[in-house]
């Protein structure tokens, strides 16, 4: 690409694209490109003028890699192509900016050269508009803000005063195309950081099932995808059988049965089964549009809060029509009764709520924190009960495997490959220590089972060389499958520490090997479930299936309120209902499948990204794994949302008021008060955009954690 450097500081550098015309999509190609160059800090291209202004690390040989790097680019470039995402945002904004010039330029022009008869045949007929939509109002039976604009334009056409009837549409009109457009904006914004990641999928090629990046996945290919497992394609089932999760396509919480024929989407997640799918759309295809779609329904979540402010704004449109007429009565002029109808409560209310809400999803998104809806940001500022899962949430998410015990003669070798080969199947943080132990000892776990079956909160079942080999807890080993110990060994299984997490594998119904994991608590849990209870939750919990005495060692070490052990995943549910029903607002922090009713059960369920994907999906919230310092920062924003919402409500109703007031006596126009109103609406929308009161970066370092 030819370019040339306009103006260039330390660390800074302007270039000038030489070319005739640059198009959106090619500024979108060039910004991506360069955004991903590990030497480049941030870059903004524009595409009306088509230059780039690129900030890049201090020193010669970075700007010499960067001169390389813009001589080198292409359009045509498939990398370069491939990192632009389906949606950036720029067209919308240029479609907007275009749009209101346009109305601008419309308006001068219209009263510079159309004589005085034309221009009020316009306003007269511009008016119908706004006047219809005042009557439907009406004949519906409601008092709300299309009465309050019809009833101010109506009544500045009667009285001749067509200026400012004009004057009130177009600010009117200016103010929606504004409202839509930050709104959009804000909704995009979200979907963008909220676009499903990329994923690893079981592929299956030649008659075995390869892992393969779902990047690479072919259209006509057939996938696998099991229990637990989010399916990242659509596409057709070609085999098997499966209860579908599609809450993320449909809104619909009950699963529905699909077999070889039926259809699956991508986002969608299987809850028990198995099935082979053949991809009919690759990566990308439509992913976007259905999570727009999923943010727009969440929205209609809303916060308890926001409700309330909205209900108010529509119970004061009678009053603002009572004010007028009362105005009007007692000092029959005309100007300052239409004050009252010139300013409304509920355009700054409907436009700030929202924005407010997706701004603070969005901000959310930036720390690794993907949010469903502002009733559930509402139940974690609200929330007084946190209930913990243990495994890769209070402890990390990448235990390790301590020691293997073998049992039966069996190898330590030949049962680490059998466990890993069917453990990597299933993503929760112990099966991936198994996983990675293998990897790491250079042990290959090539597929040689049959077909895989995952019982909740127990375990997996499988069959090799025609023996039933499983793997999964004492309970489901022992008192489920009816295991037995090889005869003489059992002193040896009652001399493995109790401490470790353990993992049972036997084949044939006897115990082949016992594989202890060692769990550590996070560095920072002891800190983090302090600083819970200074924000405000009263009552600490740590449930875990695991047995008592390495849930009772966990414990000892945090500031928990109470904990229980060898929970089933209906005991964990069970607790938070028993706590709601008392009048809490409870949390769940979880990462498994075991953990997807309690997730379901709480007020927030608040789900590991790195755990199962049916988690994420029940779960309202998804932290990253890396920190727990993620749900401090989750609370804490929380509470400011909540008090901007506040915040905002108390402005909005303030200063509209005292417009109404100097508008009824006299002291402002109502053309003014309109534009005032408009201009507090639009900044009242402005400032929800913006990040809320400011945090520490490192999320590690939390020195005020009052609101």
């Amino acid at each position: 690409m030819r370019c040339r450097i306009l103006h260039e500081a330390s660390g800074r550098m302007r270039v000038h694209v030489l070319r005739s015309r640059m198009t959106p999509a090619q500024a979108d190609i060039l910004e991506y490109y360069l955004r991903d160059l590990p030497f480049v800090r941030e870059v903004t291209v524009y595409e009306r003028t088509g230059d780039a202004v690129i900030r890049y690390g201090r020193n010669a040989k970075t700007r010499e890699q960067l001169i390389t790097a813009l001589s080198s680019f292409s359009y045509e470039d498939e990398r370069a192509l491939s990192l632009v995402p389906e949606q950036t945002g720029r067209m919308l904004n240029r479609q907007y900016e275009e749009k209101i010039v346009l109305m601008v330029v419309r308006r001068g022009l219209r009263w510079l050269l159309l004589p005085a008869p034309v221009r009020s045949a316009l306003v007269v007929l511009q008016s119908g508009r706004f006047l219809l939509e005042g009557l439907r109002c009406l004949r519906r039976g409601k008092l709300e803000v299309p009465v309050l604009d019809a009833a101010a334009i109506g009544a500045s056409i009667l009285r001749g005063d067509l200026s400012t009837a004009s004057s009130v549409m177009f600010l009117l009109t200016l103010g929606e195309t504004l409202e839509e457009w930050t709104h959009r904006k804000s909704v995009e914004d979200l979907a963008r950081s909220m676009a499903l990641q990329v994923e690893r999928v079981w592929v299956r090629r030649d008659g075995t099932e390869v892992l393969e990046d779902v990047r690479r996945v072919q259209t006509g290919e057939c996938i696998l995808v099991r229990t637990a497992g989010v399916i990242p394609l659509d596409g057709r089932v070609l085999d098997g059988e499966a209860t579908v999760n599609q809450a993320s396509m449909t809104g619909e919480s009950v699963p529905v049965v699909r077999r070889e024929g039926g259809y699956v989407y991508a986002g969608t997640v299987i809850e028990e089964g198995s099935l082979l799918i053949e991809v009919a759309r690759t990566a990308g295809s439509g992913k976007y549009d259905q999570i727009v779609r999923m943010i727009e329904e969440t929205e209609k979540l809303k916060s308890g809060t926001e409700t309330r402010a909205f209900h108010l704004a529509d119970r004061l449109v009678p009053w603002s029509l009572a004010g007028a007429a009362v105005t009007w009565l007692l000092t029959r002029n005309t100007l300052r009764a239409v004050a009252w109808l010139m300013v409304d409560f509920s355009c700054a209310l409907k436009l700030s709520m929202p924005l407010a809400v997706l701004s603070a999803i969005r901000e959310a998104g930036q720390y690794g924190i993907t949010v469903k809806g502002g009733k559930f940001l509402e139940a974690v500022a609200e929330a007084d009960t946190l209930v913990f899962d243990k495994t890769g949430t209070l402890t990390h998410a990448t235990p390790k495997v301590v020691r293997i015990d073998c049992f039966g003669g069996r190898d330590e070798t030949e049962v680490l490959r059998l466990a890993a080969c069917l453990e990597e199947h299933y993503p929760h943080s112990v099966a991936n220590a198994v996983v990675e132990e293998a990897r790491m000892r250079g042990i290959t776990h090539e597929e040689k089972h049959s077909s895989v079956q995952y019982v909740v909160a127990h375990g997996i079942s499988s069959a090799v060389d025609g023996d039933k080999v499983i793997i999964g807890s004492y309970h489901f080993v022992f008192e489920d499958e009816g295991c037995r110990i090889p005869e003489g060994e059992e002193d040896r299984l009652a001399q493995i520490p109790a401490e470790y997490s353990q993992l049972y594998l036997a084949i044939g119904g006897e115990l082949a090997a016992v594989i202890s994991i060692f769990d550590p608590i996070r560095e920072e849990a002891p800190e983090v479930v302090q600083a819970l209870h200074e924000l405000g939750i009263r009552n600490v919990c740590m449930m875990t299936g695991d047995n008592r005495r390495t849930a009772e060692a966990i414990a000892q070490r945090l500031p928990i309120d109470e904990f229980h052990a060898e929970v089933l995943p209906e005991d964990k549910a069970a607790y938070i209902r028993a706590k709601k029903e008392q009048g809490g607002k409870v949390l769940m922090v979880g990462d498994g499948v075991n953990d997807t009713p309690a997730l379901s059960e709480a007020d927030c369920g608040i789900a590991v990204s790195d755990g199962a994907a049916i988690a994420r999906e029940v779960a309202d919230i998804t932290i990253s794994a890396d920190s727990l310092y993620q749900i401090l920062l989750l609370r804490r924003l929380s509470m400011q949302l909540m008090e901007r919402i506040r915040s905002n409500y108390r402005f909005i109703i303030s200063f509209n008021a005292g417009l109404i007031a100097l508008g009824a006596a006299g002291v402002l126009a109502p053309s003014l008060s309109a534009l005032l109103h408009n201009t507090s609406t639009v900044a009242a929308g402005i400032h929800s955009m913006t990040d809320l009161p400011e945090r520490p970066e490192n999320a590690r370092c939390l020195p005020d954690l009052t609101v």
